[in-house]
């Protein structure tokens, strides 16, 4: 079975890391070596204020990790995950393979920042277009944008 290539994002505990995130990372590349995972990229990505406490915490540091591995291990690295006490949450997603290049040149920039969220419509006139089955049955397709 071929080795399909994984993004995960740890959320750390920052009174844990507290300033020094190498001892954190140590133990993440562990869990993956340990699960034979060939680690593609690792950084930190943002340290912000959560949406909601999590174990307690209105704080986190969201840590970004590409690996490849046989899917077989998955389940492995996600038990070792939870019993690890300095990750609070984390989430695995498969990459397609189509997209993993540009994935891992914007996760090896040191300098790139968590991706913003796209801006609300600023009432210049000019909203969306959804496609079919989306809230607005009667939106035309075709079009990024549309004049209201």
């Amino acid at each position: 079975m071929p080795a399909n290539v994984y993004e995960c994002m740890f959320l750390l505990d920052t009174n844990k890391v507290a300033g020094d995130v190498t001892p954190a990372a140590q133990q993440i590349r562990t869990i993956l070596e340990r699960n034979q995972a060939e680690i593609l990229a690792s950084r930190p990505w943002d340290e912000r204020r959560l949406a909601y406490p999590i174990k307690g915490h209105k704080k986190g540091l969201y840590y970004l990790t590409y690996f490849r591995m046989d899917g077989k291990n998955l389940l492995n690295v996600e038990r070792d995950m939870a019993l690890n006490e300095t990750v609070l949450r984390s989430m695995v997603l498969r990459i397609d393979p189509k997209h993993v290049e540009t994935l891992l040149a914007i996760a090896r920039d040191e300098h790139a920042l968590a991706l913003e969220v796209a801006p609300e419509p600023s009432g210049d006139g000019v909203e969306p277009i959804l496609e079919d089955g989306d809230a607005h049955s009667g939106a035309r397709r075709g079009r990024r944008y549309e004049e209201k």
